[in-house]
């Protein structure tokens, strides 16, 4: 028997939190929820999500603040749900360690695709070679584990999918479309612009120099590919 999937929902608004709740349980998911982050860092470990609905704008503890310390010791998915418009605020998240967003208003249909889309990529079973080497790095796909000069690296399973799937194809230059294709499935608008954060991300984590990086390179004007040895 397979075990249902737990999705914890964080939002302030105890409307927002029953209606995805519901929904949610409907489409054979375990929910369990908090209003706001300081609830969602003890439901965190007591439930053991697989994945968490994060909303941003939250009193005691907003979702940006949530994200900080959660994310040093863990590496659960994380969607943002947000009504903020800005760029910036979804950029920030992505910064931040979330691997996807959400704007209300949206769709449940939507949501759960998303949700569907970031479990898969987190868990989808990797083929072929459980262990890429390049230069400094090792990353071990089995164990989900990244080291660089021998030092573990914590990533973000958008962050590992990503690093991997460069690595095993050197020298092959990926679109941003191309990239969120094949990490979630299907691409969803005004989405391609996270596929830059995640890169940031992981130069800052595993370059010597980000600014000046030696492994993700950027091919302007298409996407991005792994340097070949």
């Amino acid at each position: 028997m397979i075990m249902p999937k737990t999705i914890l929902v964080v939002d302030d608004k105890a409307s927002m939190r029953n209606l995805v709740r519901d929904y949610l349980v409907e489409e054979n998911f375990r929910v369990a929820v908090a209003e706001n982050g300081r609830q969602a860092l003890s439901a965190a470990i007591q439930e053991k999500p697989d994945l968490i609905l994060l909303d941003i704008m939250m009193p005691e503890m907003g979702g940006y603040e949530f994200l900080k310390l959660y994310r040093k010791d863990h590496d659960t998915p994380i969607i943002m749900i947000t009504a903020k418009l800005e760029e910036s605020d979804k950029v920030l998240g992505l910064e931040l360690g979330a691997d996807d967003y959400v704007t209300k208003p949206f769709g449940m249909r939507e949501l759960v695709a998303r949700i569907n889309a970031v479990l898969r990529r987190s868990q989808r079973e990797k083929q072929g070679q459980s262990l890429l080497r390049a230069g400094e790095i090792t990353v071990d796909i089995t164990n989900h584990d990244v080291r660089v000069a021998g030092r573990p690296v914590s990533l973000t399973p958008s962050e590992f999918d990503l690093l991997a799937l460069l690595m095993a194809s050197p020298g092959r230059v990926f679109s941003r479309l191309d990239l969120l294709e094949k990490l979630q499935g299907t691409t969803f608008e005004g989405v391609a612009r996270t596929i830059d954060v995640h890169v940031r991300n992981l130069r800052t984590k595993i370059e010597p120099n980000a600014s000046k990086p030696q492994y993700i390179e950027t091919v302007f004007g298409v996407g991005y590919r792994f340097r070949a040895e």
